[in-house]
């Protein structure tokens, strides 16, 4: 019996990191938690040290290295701050639960039940963004942003000139191409979907390709 119980301990040692994480994880989603910092309209700083990536949503980038930033980053991250202010938040884990950075993908509710990522998405400073499996609340925010779009709030009152050759949506990863664009043309047939504007994609839920960026 000497032998089994050996391999047993041997197991359970192996298992023990992934036992920790999916404690801690679970931990997190019971919580409330302070907020230490606002990165931009789509990433926090807890008050535990976790960094938190909003789940089904995205909002205009800014360029921490000095670089150039999306129109209307900095607004979306004041916006961010204003809706968080006063607020403790709670986290909802969904399938997947970090990026490829590290960082904790959550969706992220106010103490008073509010889901902050439709909340950005009603005032305009954000955008759906689709990213399998994580799709808990994509129908929802996706309602909220047909609705802010028909009121131009925020990034849908912006004048950007369409480009007149269209654009190829990808069906599967809800992502849409400019026509010129590498990973556009290899969209396959059965996933390939044509939209002759922006916003026309954006209605259906589509983001943009972060390549070509249409």
């Amino acid at each position: 019996m000497i032998a089994p119980i050996r391999h047993l301990k041997y197991i359970l040692l192996l298992l023990l990191p992934a036992l920790t994480i999916c404690i801690h994880l679970s931990r997190a989603e019971g919580s409330f938690y302070e907020i230490k910092f606002v990165f931009d309209g789509d990433t926090i700083l807890l008050s535990n040290g976790e960094k938190v990536r909003y789940l089904g949503i995205n909002a205009p980038e800014i360029d921490h290295d000095g670089g150039k930033s999306d129109p209307l980053a900095h607004e979306a991250r004041r916006e961010n701050i204003n809706i968080l202010k006063g607020h403790k938040v709670r986290l909802e884990l969904d399938l997947e639960k970090r990026d490829t950075h590290g960082r904790l993908l959550a969706h992220v509710f106010l103490d008073n039940g509010g889901l902050v990522s439709e909340l950005l998405l009603k005032i305009g400073y954000a955008h759906v963004l689709r990213v399998k499996p994580n799709v808990k609340y994509w129908d929802q925010m996706l309602e909220t942003q047909r609705k802010a779009m028909k009121q131009g709030a925020g990034i849908w009152g912006l004048k950007i000139k369409d480009d007149p050759a269209g654009y190829r949506g990808n069906t599967d990863s809800f992502v849409f191409h400019r026509k010129s664009c590498l990973f556009g043309k290899k969209v396959s047939v059965r996933h390939s979907k044509p939209f002759k504007t922006r916003q026309e994609a954006f209605f259906e839920g589509f983001s943009p390709c972060r390549k070509c960026r249409p």
